[in-house]
Formats: C-alpha cells, sequence, structure tokens
C-alpha cells in the first residue's frame, strides 16, 4: 500500500449560455468551466415565443451543459417586478429547454458592462452575470 493520496475526481469541464433578462432584449454570453472566462455574444431583440426561437437556436449551436439567468434586485437586496420576470424567465427556460439553469444576482451588472465601454451593452451584461457564476465555480 502507497501513501499517496487518492487521486481527485477529475472535474467535469461545463458550457453555459447566460442571459440578462429584459422585457424588450435579452442579452447573451457564452462561457465555460475550462477557460473560465465570459464573452458577450449578441442581443435578442426578438419578443414572444420568437425570443425562445432564436434561445433555441443559439442553444442548438453552442450546445450549452448548463444555463445561467441574471436576476436585478434592489441595491438592498430586496425583490422587484423584473425579479420575479427574470425568474419566471429562468423557469421557462428550464421547462422548454431540459437544461439546469442558475439563477445569478445581477444587481450592477449593467452598469459595469457600461464601464468597460461594451458597445453591446446587453450581451456584456450578460457577459458580466456569466462571469460572476463562472468565478464562483472555481
Amino acid at each position: 500500500m502507497s501513501g499517496a493520496a487518492p487521486a481527485l475526481p477529475a472535474r467535469r469541464e461545463r458550457s453555459f449560455l447566460a442571459f440578462d433578462y429584459g422585457l424588450k432584449r435579452v442579452g447573451v454570453a457564452t462561457g465555460n468551466t475550462v477557460l473560465g472566462q465570459a464573452q458577450a455574444l449578441k442581443t435578442l431583440h426578438e419578443m414572444g415565443d420568437d425570443r425562445f426561437v432564436a434561445i433555441s437556436a443559439l442553444i442548438a449551436q453552442w450546445q450549452p451543459d448548463e444555463l445561467v439567468v441574471g436576476v436585478p434586485f434592489h441595491p438592498d437586496g430586496a425583490p422587484h417586478e423584473n425579479t420575479q420576470r427574470a425568474q419566471r424567465f429562468a423557469r421557462r427556460l428550464q421547462g422548454r429547454t431540459g437544461l439546469p439553469v442558475h439563477e445569478v444576482d445581477e444587481r450592477y451588472s449593467t452598469v459595469e458592462a457600461q464601464a468597460g465601454g461594451a458597445r453591446d451593452l446587453d450581451a456584456a451584461a450578460a457577459a458580466v452575470i456569466l462571469q460572476q457564476f463562472l468565478d464562483q465555480q472555481a
């Protein structure tokens, strides 16, 4: 019997699509646990069921293992109308895709995206949300 410690199980690579939900637009970003970095993809302008058609096309293209949705709160942590809308969007995503969906507190994601000089603010905010999630996974 050797004195070596047993090998830890390898952490499985996971890929993600993240969404910054809004009534008129949804920012989208991608990332994975290998690089640990989020990248802004695009902003969806589709509404209603067309929005989910566009999201389904992105899922088919990127084939993520899991999804991340930013959920807004007031600065003091209290929920508001958009909190419930984003949570409902997350539930619909999970129901339509069957993929695990993680909710992330997205307070100040748009401010951070603006500070970074983003041209596509919604997609950049989705990248901020996903980066926050990836950093918590490390």
